[in-house]
């Protein structure tokens, strides 16, 4: 129970199924922004009474776990050595793969608990065929979050309940107001919970101790065109921050550490076809088959685009898209569809 209305309505759900419920509140790491101000995310003190204060009206135990430490290693220190490297991590994918999910059903099994759940917007399917359970989208495509639970075991799906999915979220907030529930209309969280300033290079500088290292931005002829603050603060795609007048838009197309150099190129320059893809996480037996005609989604709010994937091992492979997709970015997750259903997913290399 992160404070927020979904969870809030999940562990209502639930409770009204006939399930006996408990509710946790992770706490996580916190920057010393997120530590100094008393945030809305769920590693503030407003999250942790919030939960609190529902756990009460719907007469469930709550519960705080504590994994400041495992949060800093598998979720901060990854987001920071991935920027480090040029690419675009995706810390929330890493946190629901290592704390949200896995840390937290072990700690609720040895507090006697059968199952977890969350308040994500997904729903959890079973293929009783090939005896697997999938994810798939949840009801209200605005809100579909099935995208960043592609990580997810079977071992750790069988033991898991996504109650809103089947739920838009107009309907789990009028849920919540006819509870009386504080947090009915509680503003979504939109900032990584760390970053609550969403200033990702600012953080990056401070935790790193990083000095004031500009670098050469260059065409992809090699002529330099202006000077960066720092590659960390740059993403594949970005325009915003680029600050050289130009006759047209440019857009960031490559990142050098090595050389602490940007690349930049026009609108076109950004689109590819092909992704690469590793540490695939199948959902689906594919049965051998080494090509599909799939869906594909390369970042959380992107559309879905059809796609052929060729599968060069049991976990890698190339993604070719029908059109080219803008900023395909190494560090980010391509997820594989098949209609509403996710057969897999990977990071992009």
């Amino acid at each position: 129970m992160s404070g927020g209305v979904d969870s809030s309505v999940a562990a209502y759900l639930l409770k009204r199924e006939g399930f006996e419920v408990g509710g946790a509140t992770i706490r996580t790491w916190a920057s010393g922004d997120c530590a100094e101000k008393n945030t809305k995310a769920c590693c503030g003190i407003i999250g942790v009474e919030d939960s609190r204060s529902v756990a009460w009206k719907l007469g469930i135990p709550h519960y705080v776990f504590n994994f400041e430490q495992e949060f800093k290693t598998h979720v901060v220190d990854y987001f920071s050595s991935e920027y480090m490297k040029g690419r675009t991590p995706n810390p929330c994918i890493a946190c629901n793969q290592h704390i949200k999910f896995t840390l937290f059903a072990k700690r609720a099994r040895a507090l006697g608990y059968d199952a977890i759940a969350t308040g994500h917007y997904a729903q959890l399917s079973f293929d009783e065929t090939k005896n697997r359970y999938y994810i798939q989208e949840g009801k209200d495509p605005t809100k579909d979050q099935s995208y960043v639970l592609f990580p997810l075991p079977q071992d750790l799906l069988a033991d898991l309940y996504l109650p809103i999915g089947g739920y838009s979220k107009t309907e789990i907030r009028a849920i919540a107001r006819e509870l009386g529930l504080s947090v009915a209309d509680k503003p979504d969280s939109q900032e990584i919970c760390f970053i609550p300033s969403n200033d990702y290079g600012a953080f990056l500088q401070r935790e790193q101790k990083l000095p004031e290292r500009p670098g050469p931005i260059r065409d992809r002829f090699g002529n330099t065109l202006g000077e960066h603050r720092g590659y960390f603060n740059y993403t594949i795609g970005q325009r915003k921050g680029l600050k050289i007048p130009f006759k047209h838009a440019l857009y960031v197309t490559q990142i050098l550490p090595e050389e602490n150099a940007i690349i930049v190129g026009t609108k076109v320059d950004v689109g590819n076809r092909l992704c690469k893809v590793d540490k695939i996480n199948w959902f689906s037996d594919l049965s051998g088959a080494d090509s599909l005609r799939i869906q594909a989604k390369i970042r959380s709010h992107h559309q879905k685009a059809w796609a052929v994937l060729k599968r060069v091992s049991d976990q890698e492979a190339d993604v070719i898209f029908d059109e080219p997709q803008d900023a395909i970015t190494p560090g980010q997750a391509c997820v594989f569809y098949d209609g509403e259903r996710i057969l897999g997913g990977g990071w992009i290399q």
